[in-house]
C-alpha cells in the first residue's frame, strides 16, 4: 500500500500568511504541519509517499523533506498545475506512483493523532473498496464538510456534502485508503458546480456498490480552514506534547 499527501491549493484563507508559502509548510506548534499527516502514514507502515503541491512551492518541499531518509521513508512529488481542480483530481495523479496497489490518502492539513495502522492492516486484506474517515460534531458545524450516515457495522449509507440539514453528527475528514479501481472512477467524474472534481462525488462510486466504510477518528482539526482552527491546532498539539500524548 502507498501513501498519498496532498499539499496544493490556494490557501486564500490563511493569508497573509500564505502570501509567500505554501500553508502546509506553516508551523503548528513543533513541526511543519506537512509533517503530521507524514508521520502518520509512516507509522502506519506506509513508507513510500507522494507528495502532490503546485509549481509554486514545490521546491520547498523537496528542500523540507527531502527524499525521505531522514523519515525511514521514501518521498516523491508530483504537481498539481490546476490548483483549483480539487482533490479528486490531484489524487489522479498518482495513478503512475500507486502503479496498481492500493492506495492511502491524507489532506496536508489534517492535524490528527488516530493510530491508522490497524484500519490499514485491514484494508490490505480487502478484496476492495475504500474507507473513509469521519469525526462526531454538531450539527452545525458538519454541516460546513462533507456529511456522512453510518449503520451499525460502519458501512456508510449516505455522504451528503454540505447539507442545510445534515442528517449525521459525523463529518467527513480528509483520510481516505482506496483500492486501484479509484483511478478509473475519477475518469468517469464531473466538474461540479465549484469547477472541481470532487471527493464526495469519488467515494459515491463506492457507496453505491456497497463497499464504502467509515472509521471514526477520537479528535481532529482540519488546520488550513482559517486563521483560528491553525491556532486551535497549534494551542492543541502543544497540549498534547506537553502531556505525553503526542
Amino acid at each position: 500500500m502507498k501513501g498519498l499527501v496532498l499539499a496544493g491549493g490556494l490557501a486564500t484563507r490563511l493569508r497573509p500568511l500564505t502570501l509567500v508559502t505554501n500553508k502546509h509548510l506553516l508551523p503548528v506548534y513543533n513541526k511543519p504541519m506537512i509533517y503530521f499527516p507524514i508521520l502518520s502514514l509512516i507509522n502506519a507502515g506506509v513508507k513510500e509517499i507522494l507528495i502532490s503541491t503546485s509549481p509554486d512551492h514545490a521546491g520547498r518541499f523537496a528542500e523540507l523533506l527531502k527524499g525521505g531518509s531522514d523519515f525511514g521513508a521514501k518521498f516523491y512529488y508530483s504537481i498539481q498545475d490546476n490548483p483549483k481542480g480539487g482533490i479528486a483530481n490531484a489524487i489522479g495523479l498518482a495513478k503512475e506512483f500507486a502503479d496498481n496497489e492500493k492506495l492511502a490518502v491524507v489532506l496536508g492539513d489534517n492535524i490528527f493523532s488516530y493510530n491508522l495502522k490497524p484500519a490499514i492492516d485491514r484494508f490490505r486484506k480487502r478484496e476492495k473498496g475504500a474507507v473513509i474517515f469521519g469525526i462526531r460534531m454538531s450539527k452545525m458545524e458538519s454541516k460546513h464538510y462533507g456529511v456522512v450516515e453510518i449503520d451499525s457495522s460502519g458501512k456508510v449509507i449516505s455522504i451528503e456534502e454540505k447539507p442545510l440539514k445534515p442528517k449525521s453528527d459525523i463529518a467527513q475528514s480528509g483520510i481516505y485508503f482506496y483500492d486501484n479501481r479509484v483511478f478509473d472512477f475519477i475518469k468517469k467524474l464531473k466538474p461540479s458546480d465549484r469547477g472541481e472534481l470532487e471527493v464526495t462525488d469519488l467515494n459515491n462510486f463506492y457507496l453505491k456498490e456497497g463497499s464504502l466504510e467509515c472509521d471514526l477518528l477520537d479528535w481532529w482539526i482540519d488546520a488550513g480552514t482559517s486563521h483560528s482552527e491553525l491556532l486551535r491546532a497549534n494551542n492543541l498539539v502543544a497540549e498534547k506534547v506537553k502531556a505525553g500524548e503526542l
